[in-house]
């Protein structure tokens, strides 16, 4: 960053080189060093999409959900896209984490935030995501009661029992919840997410759905979530960047794994064709090169 220009791509190799933690101790060294903050600098050396993926690169992973949270409901309108995508995919401990996270960067309580913003069906069970205490292994007993109660809810009734859906999709373990969608396919011939899909909208349909996928496989649900981010016109390089971020030091290889199952090509080839200034340095982080 000294002198005149800057050098990109020796940033770029560097910070993708390393861990999140690594960063931070850079960013710490940078400090003691020069007495300036490490990104503040690069946020003004860089500019556009590139300058959003480093800064993402240098927060450390809590306070990037944190910080993703904040901007989804405190911007104009809410990103619903954003609320969605983080409290259905985390685990508990990390909601918890998240929530404590909340409180001590904004000094502000992320539920009040989170009703205050969000309304009916869609805001109880992102209430529910937010207490992070879902039952811990599979009731036995109870996997047939709630794949009929799923089934007397929607497909079975005029209308649709909503709060049944939110009370077993929001609280019982992904482990139970598999087995309560294999015994609601053999009753009611239909997967879980094609009766939430007929029986479900708006906000509240993408959460339950996005709720069920994570309960299949969150990998998956990332490869589906990086796929819908490139298609069609233009790319949603914000999402792009959260998961590929987010996801690069948890579950990457599954992703990728499951991108090429799911959609006969490498996440490598699709970030190729899909972007362009972003790509290398995405695909760099990652360790897809």
């Amino acid at each position: 960053m000294k002198g005149l220009g800057t050098d990109e791509d020796s940033i770029m190799k560097l910070l993708t080189s390393r861990s999140n933690s690594q960063r931070q101790q850079i960013k710490a060294a940078y400090k003691t060093l020069h007495g300036k903050d490490l990104v503040g600098d690069l946020q003004g050396e860089l500019g556009g999409k590139f300058e959003t993926l480093v800064v993402a690169l240098m927060t450390p992973p809590i306070l990037y959900d944190v910080t993703s949270l904040r901007n989804a409901i405190k911007g104009a309108g809410t990103d619903e896209k954003v609320l969605i995508e983080i409290l259905s995919s985390r685990t508990a401990q990390q909601v918890k984490d998240i929530t404590a996270a909340y409180r001590q960067e904004f000094d502000a309580d992320l539920e009040e935030d989170v009703t205050g913003d969000t309304s009916g069906h869609f805001r109880r069970l992102l209430v529910i995501l937010l207490q992070a205490s879902r039952q811990q292994g599979v009731q036995e007993g109870n996997i047939e009661t709630d794949a009929q109660t799923l089934f007397s809810a929607g497909e079975r009734k005029f209308g649709t029992d909503e709060e049944q859906f939110i009370t077993i999709l929001g609280n019982r373990s992904a482990e139970h919840l598999r087995r309560v969608f294999a015994a609601y396919m053999k009753l009611a011939g239909y997967e879980m997410e094609e009766s939430v899909k007929r029986e479900t909208s708006g906000g509240l349909r993408d959460l339950l759905l996005a709720v069920v996928k994570c309960a299949r496989s969150v990998p998956a649900y990332f490869a589906e979530t990086l796929y819908n981010s490139m298609k069609g016109a233009g790319t949603d390089d914000q999402t792009l960047i959260r998961v590929m971020v987010s996801r690069s030091e948890v579950d990457m290889l599954d992703i990728r794994a499951d991108y090429r199952r799911l959609f006969a090509k490498s996440l490598h080839s699709a970030i190729q064709v899909y972007t362009e200034s972003l790509s290398l340095s995405v695909l760099n982080y990652t360790g897809i090169y």
